[in-house]
This record gives structure tokens, sequence and C-alpha cells, in this order.
């Protein structure tokens, strides 16, 4: 199953388009932008550093490398998906003089493609999920963290980790515009349920959220009550005993639900969608085009 859903990952960045503004402006034959094209690819790293793996095209083609083909640099990458063999030695074809030599050290290639990414460098999050997991959380699977962490900026965790069974009179819509710093151009829905229109800033962005209706009455499904608790959960986890930190993190996470990447995908990228596209303003065409999957295996819809 996890094999199949790596194949389907090209179809699955389709619902992606909406929110991006990218324009293609050359033939990627080895398909690398299938996935690099999209702002807010990244993946957050044991150093506490954020690695972004977005690639505008348009500015790399303006760059003076916008001739090359991606693998003419990356010569270890041999597959997809692939991780940590991004490594690249610029002076064993070309810039091969000592001066060249010096420009192209690996300190500087550090920040080869900065210019040329986007990502969110912070977002105002109200809930206690954010005290304790970075701005894009997900790690634990090399192969599939950045594509998971490129929710962040479009839905909140709530969206995939709710325990939706419990709750009966569940809706998802979006939320009011919350307060975003990008590096690079900015990226999102700019839409703002309060007006119903969207308006393009570079400072908000909307998201899409979960809601339960008890006695006629809308509740946000975000943790904001624990934030006082998961702060100081920080302050004193050194200091705990293994059964205490335990029986603290059950506490915070009594209603999550963690999910395997096949059941998140089908929740939202399936003909039983969580989410009615053409309520959340997806035109028809939209919301029953590439954002809905009809892939089967076996007679069976994954």
């Amino acid at each position: 199953m996890r094999n199949f859903i790596f194949k389907l990952l090209p179809t699955l960045f389709c619902f992606f388009i909406l929110f991006s503004t990218t324009v293609c402006f050359a033939m990627d034959n080895e398909g690398c932008l299938t996935c690099h094209q999209y702002p807010g690819l990244a993946i957050h790293k044991k150093s506490g550093t954020v690695k972004v793996l977005h690639i505008d095209e348009a500015k790399y083609i303006g760059s003076p490398h916008g001739e090359l083909a991606c693998k003419e640099c990356h010569k270890k990458i041999v597959k997809v998906p692939h991780t940590g063999v991004s490594e690249v030695d610029c002076t064993t074809e070309c810039h091969q003089k000592d001066k060249e030599k010096i420009v192209t050290s690996k300190k500087a290639l550090n920040n080869f493609h900065k210019k040329e990414q986007s990502c969110i460098t912070s977002l105002k999050d109200r809930s206690s999920c954010g005290i304790c997991h970075p701005l894009y959380p997900h790690s634990k699977d090399n192969i599939v963290r950045a594509f998971l962490n490129l929710h962040t900026g479009f839905m909140l965790c709530e969206v995939c980790h709710m325990k939706k069974d419990e709750l009966k009179g569940l809706s998802y819509e979006w939320m009011g515009s919350e307060t975003a710093a990008f590096s690079g151009e900015p990226f999102g829905t700019h839409f703002n349920p309060e007006l119903g229109k969207a308006s393009k800033s570079k400072n908000f962005i909307s998201r899409i959220a979960a809601f339960d209706t008890k006695k006629g009455k809308k509740q946000l499904l975000i943790n904001t009550w624990d934030v006082a608790k998961a702060k100081a959960y920080i302050e004193t986890e050194k200091s705990l005993t293994p059964v205490e930190k335990t029986r603290k993190l059950d506490l915070f996470h009594k209603d999550i639900a963690k999910k395997k990447i096949s059941v998140a995908c089908n929740e939202c990228h399936s003909e039983d969608s969580i989410l009615d596209y053409k309520k959340l303003g997806f035109d028809e065409k939209k919301a029953k085009g590439p954002y809905i999957l009809e892939h089967k295996r076996s007679g069976n819809k994954i």
C-alpha cells in the first residue's frame, strides 16, 4: 500500500494547484518540479532549523543556472521519492578554477536556492499543539515528511488528526485569517470568511478548520484551553519521569488521532471526502477534478 501511495504522489500534489501561483516555464523532463514546485515543501531538522525544498521555477529559470537540468548537479538522485542524496560538487565538471572553487564551497552552497524558495517562517497558532510541535511537525518518515508538511499552510492539524467518529456535528470550513510571516513570496489562501471573499495579503492567510455543532452552536475544534498546561510541561519536561511524561502527553492527545498516510490521503482525496469542496468555494470543475482520486488497485479504492 505504501509503495502504491508513492506512485500517486504526483496526482495528490494536484490538490495544491488551487493554492499555488506557480506557472510552468520550461519542460521538466526529470519531473523534479512535480513535488518541488510547491511553496511550503519543507522539513524540520534535528538541529531546530527548517530545510526548504521548494524551488520557484520562474526564478530558477532566470538564474545563471537556469539552463541546467537538476540532475546535472544533483547526480546522486537516482529514484523518486528520495532523501539525503541532494549533495552536489560543483568542481567536478564545472567551476574548476581556484577562485570558483572558493565561491562554490560547501558553506556557500547551503544557501544556493534560498532566493528561489518560499516557506512560512512563523504562524500565530493559538492552539496547544504549537507549544510543543514545530511549525512543520511531520518528521518521523523521511520519505513523506515534506509532502505532509505541505498541508501546514492550508489547514489546521485537527482536520486530519481529530477523532471524527466521536463527533456528530462535524463540519469543515475556513477559519478567520491568521498572521503569518514568510521567507520568499507569500503563499496560501487569502480568503476571509468574515468578509466572504479573498484578498491578497503578505501577512494573512486562511486555513481550513474543523468545527463541531452542538445545540445549534458552532465550536472551533482547536485546543486553546491546554496552552498554559503545555507551556508548563515544556518547562518541567526534563525533570519528569517516563511515566509522568506519558500520562501528561496522553492528556494532551486524548482527542488526537494519529494517521497513516494512506488513511490521511483517502479522507480528503476520494469520492467520500470529508471536505465539501464546492461549499469551501472550489468551482465545480476543480471540485470534481484533481482533488478527487479514483485510482484502483486489485478492484479496491485506496
